[in-house]
Formats: C-alpha cells, sequence, structure tokens
C-alpha cells in the first residue's frame, strides 16, 4: 500500500505538471482573441461603424478627398443610398437611372413613390441635356448657378419617368457644394436627390443624427460637418415668367426682374 501510495505521487506531480503546461498555453490565446475582438470594436467606431446602421465616412466639405467620393461612387452605381453635404443641408441621394434605388429611397422618406424627386446636375450643360432651356432662362440660370435653388423647367426626353411630373417639368439643382458635385460627376450622370430627414420632421444637420435616425435605409454617410438647416429656393421656370414657389436660402430680389 505504500508503494502504491508512492507510486501514485508522481503520476498526480505528473498531471498537475501537464494541467500547467496546459492551461497557460491556452489561456493567452483567449487573451489575444479577446484583445483582438476589442480592437476592431474600437477600429469600427473610430470610422462611424454602428451595427445595422450606414457608416459615416468623414469628409472634407471643400476639398474632397477622392478616396472617399470613390467609395460613394462606388455605393450609388451599386444601387445604394448616400447622405451628403450640400450648400443647403444635409441630402440623400442615388443614382437617378436605378429604379430600384428610387424606390428604396422613397420607402425611407415614407414618401408616395409616384411624387418624383428633384436631381442634381453637375453644370449647366447637363442642365440643358435634361431640361428644356431657352436662351431667356439660360440667361437666368447662369446668374443663379451653383447656388442654393431648385429650378422647375420643362423636361427633354432623356428624363427617366420616375424624375417627371404630371405636367411633364423636372427639378433640377446644381449646387454651390463640392461633395455633392464630386458625386455627379464622378457618376456621370444626375443623382436623384431628397433632405436627410424623417417624414414630416426638420432635415437632420449632423452626420451621427442622420446614421441614428436614417442609417437603417442607407449605405454610406458623408460627414462634411454640422450644417446650418436653410432650404432651397424653389423657381418655377416652366411658365411664361418665373415664379417663387418657395424662399429659402437663394436670394431673389434683383434676379427675376
Amino acid at each position: 500500500m505504500l508503494r502504491a501510495a508512492s507510486d501514485a505521487a508522481p503520476a498526480g506531480r505528473a498531471l498537475a505538471t501537464q494541467t500547467r503546461r496546459v492551461v497557460p498555453d491556452r489561456m493567452p490565446a483567449a487573451f489575444a482573441s479577446q484583445e483582438r475582438f476589442l480592437a476592431r470594436r474600437a477600429r469600427a467606431a473610430q470610422h462611424g461603424a454602428v451595427p445595422g446602421r450606414a457608416p459615416i465616412q468623414p469628409i472634407d466639405p471643400v476639398h474632397p478627398q477622392p478616396r472617399h467620393i470613390a467609395r460613394a461612387i462606388a455605393v450609388l452605381e451599386a444601387g445604394g443610398l448616400v447622405s451628403y453635404p450640400t450648400d443647403t443641408y444635409y441630402a440623400i441621394g442615388c443614382d437617378l437611372f436605378q429604379k430600384r434605388a428610387i424606390e428604396k429611397m422613397a420607402m425611407l422618406k415614407r414618401r408616395d413613390p409616384k411624387k418624383p424627386f428633384a436631381f442634381l446636375c453637375g453644370d449647366l450643360g447637363e442642365v440643358a441635356k435634361y431640361a428644356i432651356v431657352d436662351n431667356e432662362r439660360f440667361r437666368l440660370l447662369r446668374r443663379l448657378l451653383p447656388g442654393p435653388y431648385t429650378v422647375i423647367l420643362p423636361a427633354t426626353r432623356v428624363v427617366p419617368r420616375t424624375a417627371l411630373t404630371r405636367q411633364r417639368a423636372v427639378g433640377v439643382r446644381v449646387p454651390d457644394a463640392p461633395v455633392a458635385l464630386a458625386l455627379v460627376h464622378g457618376l456621370g450622370r444626375p443623382l436623384a436627390t431628397t433632405s436627410a430627414a424623417v417624414a414630416d420632421e426638420e432635415p437632420l444637420v449632423d452626420a451621427r443624427d442622420i446614421q441614428d435616425q436614417l442609417g437603417h435605409g442607407l449605405d454610406l454617410i458623408l460627414d462634411g460637418g454640422m450644417k446650418l438647416n436653410e432650404a432651397s429656393t424653389v423657381l418655377d421656370l416652366s411658365g411664361p415668367r418665373p415664379i417663387v414657389l418657395r424662399q429659402g436660402k437663394g436670394r431673389v430680389e434683383g434676379l427675376l426682374a
């Protein structure tokens, strides 16, 4: 019995030695895995990633970084929705020629899908491709654009039906906003646009609020800093004389004479 006990003692010491060897080898691996997980969470938070919400990409509103614009263009080309800063407030945009993206944007805004969105053009030359612009209208537009105006004009045949009113007119913007213009130029076609706002509420002025309230339906948010809540001035140039439908940020005094 004594011999058996003495034999058991080395076995017990061997088992304890094995335990000491195995457990410490496993624990650092577990800790390392946890540290990697926490590091990924930290990086995600730093880049504006929130589960179930569109990521926030900070961008220079005056000199937008090409790589950030390229990222947004890829989203738009894939039929996604992007929120971006303009010369008025934050907007939501998608490719004008992608019907499903238009429907997705209408659903996010809880808006009648038959009600057309205005769209952004890169310059007056592009406006003339999608709207009928005679000499008199052209002279006025040269004084207004780029700027905080939405202009109602008769549409040309190249405009998709989703952007047409019953009177076959369109709402067009050429904003004085480098990020918005870079998106239009990069996409190579107009950007259907609407305010970054929950239905029947004021437009949101901060990227974090947009992520919180609309991020579930967006694919990317370009954060150009806090924006003032200033709507564009809406001018109807589809008739014989200009009509101010909404007075907003853009002044009209002395411009419509």
